[in-house]
Parts: C-alpha cells; structure tokens; sequence
C-alpha cells in the first residue's frame, strides 16, 4: 500500500479526524522540516503538513519541502481563520480543513494523483519534450529538467492540449485544483520559472495569449 505522510504535532486523530475512517498506510511525524528526511526517504504519493495549530511552522515546512523535493505532492491542513495569513498556493498542491469528511479526503487525493498523472505510465509528448507522468520526469531532447511539481503539473495540462488557450483562471481551477484564495499572478510566475527551465531554445513551447492565457504548441 502507497505511503501517506502527516507531519503534524497532534495525533492523526486530532489533526485530520477522516484519516481513521480512510485508513491509510500513515507515517506520522512531527511538523518539523527535519521531519522531511524520514518521510521522503518513503517515497510517499503526498505529504499532509497540518497549519491549524501552528501555522508559521507550517509555512516553514512546506516551504522546506517545495524546495527540497517539489515531485512528491503536498497537502496542506488548515483552518478557515489561517486561509488569509500565508499565500499557500506558493508551496501546497492542495488544501483541506480539518473537519473535512472522509469522502472529500479520499477525492481530493485521487484528484491530486490524477493531476501529477500518478499510475497511468504514458509519456506525453510536446515537441522535442517528453513527459513521463508517472515518474514525473521530463527531458528535452534528452536533457532532464529538474521542474517542481507544480511546474510538472502546469506543462503536462498545456501539453495534453496543444494549441488550446487556457485562461490564467481555468489554469488556476485546473491546476491547482482547490478554490483559489489568491491571484492569478502565481500563473504567470509558474509559467515564467517553466520557460527558464526549458531555455532559449525550447521555451517558445508555452506561448503567450495577450489578454487571454497560455498554450503549448510544437510549432518551431
């Protein structure tokens, strides 16, 4: 069974109550960035970091987490009352308040696996790109990309619809797939960091829609 992390200084109990009805394979440790080393050693198919009680901690973690190994999804665990005090879409994959049900968690996660591509093993492909949404690995004519998560997430959506616009909201909503509390800027900075790493010679594969969004082509 598929390892699901909580890095949390309550019990899974008190943290998320919908983990004992779901019943995963759970590897609890404290919410510290220390904490990381034991769980990513696991391979995990999502890290859950609980921002309810102490939500700066939180911020840390996932921060630490984002750019230690951004391939590995997180979940971050939060109180309505915290949505405003940090930009968690900046280094959470997605969201969940702690009274949520156990048919909403069990959703969400297959939605995040379904979003990184988790199990279907196919390689898309856009240009001289080639996506491997199993193994999360990207090349470029042969040169690895070393893109977070989210980057993989946003250029496989693009790719997966080459030459379809996709405004800077549907992205949001696709994407990041939880309801949005911040602004659509986060897209153009994603898109931004995506074209870097794919250099001079292969950023002209995400195109610009002036006023409208973004799309992927394989047009040279």
């Amino acid at each position: 069974m598929a390892v699901l992390a909580l890095l949390s200084d309550r019990s899974p109990e008190r943290a998320l109550p919908a983990l004992a009805e779901l019943r995963p394979d759970l590897k609890h440790e404290p919410l510290s960035v220390v904490s990381l080393e034991h769980v990513l050693a696991l391979s995990p198919i999502a890290v859950m970091v609980d921002a309810s009680e102490n939500p700066g901690q939180a911020w840390s973690v996932l921060t630490a987490l984002a750019a230690r190994d951004a391939r590995v999804p997180s979940i971050v665990i939060v109180d309505r009352d915290h949505l405003e005090r940090f930009p968690w879409h900046e280094v959470a994959d997605e969201l969940v308040f702690p009274g949520a049900p156990e048919d909403e968690l069990r959703v969400r996660l297959a939605m995040l696996r379904r979003r990184a591509g988790a199990g279907d093993g196919s390689i898309v492909r856009l240009g001289p790109l080639a996506i491997d949404t199993e193994t999360y690995r990207v090349t470029a004519s042969g040169r690895a990309l070393d893109l977070t998560f989210k980057e993989f997430e946003l250029l496989r959506f693009l790719a997966l619809r080459p030459g379809r616009v996709s405004t800077r909201p549907a992205l949001l909503r696709e994407v990041w797939g939880y309801d949005f509390y911040g602004g659509t800027r986060t897209v153009d900075v994603h898109i931004r960091r995506l074209r870097a790493k794919l250099g001079p010679e292969h950023e002209h594969l995400i195109e610009t829609v002036r006023g409208v969004g973004y799309r992927a082509t394989d047009e040279a």
